[in-house]
């Protein structure tokens, strides 16, 4: 079909031109390459010759809003508003309006309603922030450590044993040295401070505490492997009963009691870590504020 431009010289052979200029729109090229190639300055000239031809995909912009746009278009027909797209989304109303406008409006919400909903997907994004910010501080505070020496993986497990370990009494003469935790990072530290001071891994003696409702062989893997033995090595496990009065809040697939640690022909060992701690009280004691 030919097309009556009225124009003479170079565009006077439009259709050979146009031949041409469709040939470099398929092999790739984009409209300011093929107008320096056909030496065609009239912009009016060149979208008649590339008329019904696709620009190849190298020259198209991604769009940085169709993401937003598609989950924009998802949470209208869900029935939401445009001010809880907007809090969800972060994005201006105005630019919601255009996207879902061909949508069908949702039924309409009670006032209180509304707003008990936009509170929440407030409340939901702060709740986002802060503990964006709150795994931000512990990963700078944990970067701070860095390596421990002897001395101090030495006196974090005194305080720890006396924090957390049993304890003799003048009532209950007890210099056994027993530690109980629930936490597998305490118990690593603790099994370092035992190599530290000199105890024989063969001297150590294992048990898992575990409520009845929980899953005691897997507990009894997951304990065994974090102190490095064979569940087979681990002493007879003690179950406790649930009271039913009781709310325990310890429940769940990562529920895995306690791991108890022994320590055999430990009485001096014991004599030491209370003289140890007496030592690191008086210390801190003398320290100039």
């Amino acid at each position: 079909m030919a097309h009556s431009l009225g124009t003479t010289g170079k565009y006077a052979d439009f259709e050979g031109l146009r031949d041409k200029a469709v040939a470099l729109r398929r092999a790739g090229l984009s409209r300011r390459q093929i107008r320096d190639r056909l030496h065609v300055d009239n912009n009016d000239i060149l979208n008649r010759l590339l008329e019904g031809e696709p620009p190849p995909e190298w020259t198209k912009r991604p769009n940085a809003k169709d993401d937003l746009r598609a989950k924009a278009r998802e949470l209208r027909l869900q029935g939401w508003t445009y001010d809880q797209i907007q809090v969800e989304l972060g994005c201006s109303k105005g630019s919601i309006s255009l996207w879902v406008r061909d949508l069908p409006k949702p039924e309409r919400r009670d006032p209180s309603e509304q707003a008990k909903l936009a509170a929440q997907k407030r409340w939901e994004h702060e709740l986002a922030v802060r503990d964006e910010e709150r795994q931000r501080t512990k990963m700078v505070a944990a970067s701070e450590i860095g390596e421990m020496s002897d001395r101090e993986l030495f006196l974090v497990g005194v305080g720890l044993y006396w924090a957390e370990g049993a304890k003799d009494k003048p009532y209950a003469r007890r210099e056994n040295v027993q530690f109980v935790n629930s936490d597998p990072s305490m118990i690593r530290i603790f099994m370092a401070w035992l190599d530290l001071v000199g105890v024989e891994r063969e001297r150590l003696r294992y048990r898992v505490m575990i409520h009845a409702t929980g899953d005691v062989e897997g507990a009894e893997r997951y304990w065994a492997d974090v102190v490095g033995v064979d569940s087979s090595a681990l002493q007879r496990t003690t179950i406790k009963q649930h009271n039913p009065k009781t709310v325990r809040k310890n429940v769940g697939e990562n529920y895995r009691g306690c791991l108890v640690i022994c320590v055999r022909q430990c009485a001096e060992l014991y004599r030491r870590i209370e003289g140890w701690w007496s030592g690191m009280v008086v210390a801190a004691d003398q320290r100039t504020p």
